[in-house]
């Protein structure tokens, strides 16, 4: 296969598969494909609720495809695929209520992608897996589907996504990129053709299952370090100290890793290693690092809101029907991405404690985090309220410059999960 001629799908039009599927625009005809109506329609008048996308590229790639062979169309019309010959899947691979593997969107995807597959195509997944997942669990499906056979009669490559959302330093192709395939051969059709459009460079692994597990340690990784930090916070607000100071004072050594304790959401950190341990678990071996770690930071949500709660009683706050205000309920500042977002934990065992809590986010979309959550919040703050307490949840540039000293008074604690406010004006902070 040539990869000028390549046709690409790209199934999956989120924060992965959108600016994915715009850079290969700019190249090569492509099809952004996604199940979601709703969202092919905006994107075909050039509007992003993700904020991920460069309106600029966007506007140009669906221009240039109505002038040429090359750039970008959206549809959710699944017989369009039939026209395209190598696959790129981006769809979500979250956990369940059990903190298990939930591949349903990928199997799903993959079915769909089985009945319109042919003879010579590729099926490329980015989305986030354990080791052996896209020829142990997604492969299976495909043949079965359509009815051909896996590296005869059609071909499967694995290059795990690396977007950093509300990240506009760090974008797609300035990212090395791991890729793989199924055949030596189609290993290297596939490096070359994301060698096409990413600028930084590709990585080839030797195997698929060697760039999944690649993928899977990256967030493990980052997760137990940030894990260490968040305990350390525990036990320095027993000590009695200032976590950030000691951070300070201990990052003076050059190999020191200058990790920040807080929550730790978003689709990949706080999801990816489930994904790792449940492997490990399928083939006998308990992890214990990585779970551990899982613990202590699935557990900060509780610590932040019982620290404002006791904080509180020692102003002599009455806690039951006290007002609080939380502010942020993004997964991470800038970004209006909800998805995981462990905020979400301090807002419910506030309200556990019969507290009155309003959420402010001037990213998160409402409508969305009410489907998700159940739960409606402002753009913002309504001053005329008087809060008992705040907690500063997400560092949104708007919340950095905010003027505080009109919310607080001698009857309100201020908490700082993110140690980003000056510390004369805040009670604690993580």
């Amino acid at each position: 296969m040539d990869i000028i001629n390549s046709k690409i799908a790209v199934i999956g039009l989120g924060y992965v598969g959108l600016p994915l599927a715009i850079e290969f625009g700019k190249k090569y005809n492509v099809l952004g494909f996604d199940i979601n109506k709703e969202r092919v329609s905006e994107l075909n008048k050039a509007k992003d609720r993700t904020l991920e996308a460069n309106m600029n590229d966007l506007l140009e790639v669906i221009k240039t495809k109505k002038t040429d062979n090359i750039g970008l169309s959206f549809s959710a019309n699944k017989e369009k695929l039939r026209e395209f010959n190598i696959f790129i899947v981006t769809v979500p691979t979250p956990i369940d209520h059990f903190k298990a593997p939930d591949l349903r969107p990928l199997l799903k995807a993959s079915e769909m992608l089985g009945s319109v597959l042919k003879v010579g195509d590729i099926v490329i997944y980015e989305s986030t897996v354990y080791p052996g997942c896209t020829e142990e669990d997604c492969v299976p499906v495909l043949e079965r589907v359509s009815g051909l056979t896996f590296n005869k009669d059609f071909f499967a490559g694995y290059s795990p996504e690396r977007i950093n959302p509300g990240d506009k330093i760090n974008t797609l192709t300035k990212i090395k990129k791991v890729t793989s395939g199924s055949t030596p051969e189609i290993a290297t059709l596939i490096d070359e053709l994301y060698c096409s459009i990413i600028t930084a460079g590709t990585h080839k692994a030797p195997s698929i299952k060697v760039a999944e597990a690649a993928k899977a340690i990256e967030n493990a990784q980052r997760d137990v370090n940030i894990s260490f930090v968040n305990e350390l916070a525990l036990i320095f607000d027993r000590v009695g100290i200032d976590t950030s100071d000691v951070i300070e004072a201990a990052s003076t050594k050059w190999n020191f890793l200058k990790y920040k304790p807080g929550l730790v959401g978003g689709h990949c950190i706080g999801v990816d290693p489930y994904y790792l341990a449940h492997k490990a678990e399928a083939l006998g071996y308990h992890p214990q690092v990585i779970l551990s770690g899982r613990r202590v930071n699935d557990n900060m949500g509780q610590f932040v809101a019982n620290k404002v709660v006791k904080l509180m009683i020692n102003k002599d706050i009455k806690i039951k029907g006290a007002r609080a205000l939380i502010m942020g309920f993004t997964f991470k500042e800038n970004c209006p991405d909800v998805r995981n977002t462990r905020v979400i934990d301090i807002y419910q065992e506030l309200v556990q404690f019969g507290l009155h809590v309003d959420i402010v986010d001037p990213w998160a979309d409402g409508t969305e985090v009410k489907e998700e959550y159940g739960i409606c919040i402002q753009k913002t703050v309504n001053e005329n309220v008087q809060y008992n307490a705040i907690v500063v949840a997400v560092a949104h540039n708007e919340f950095l410059n905010y003027n505080f000293q009109k919310l607080k008074h001698n009857c309100t604690v201020i908490f700082d999960t993110k140690a980003c406010l000056d510390r004369s004006l805040v009670d604690a902070r993580l």
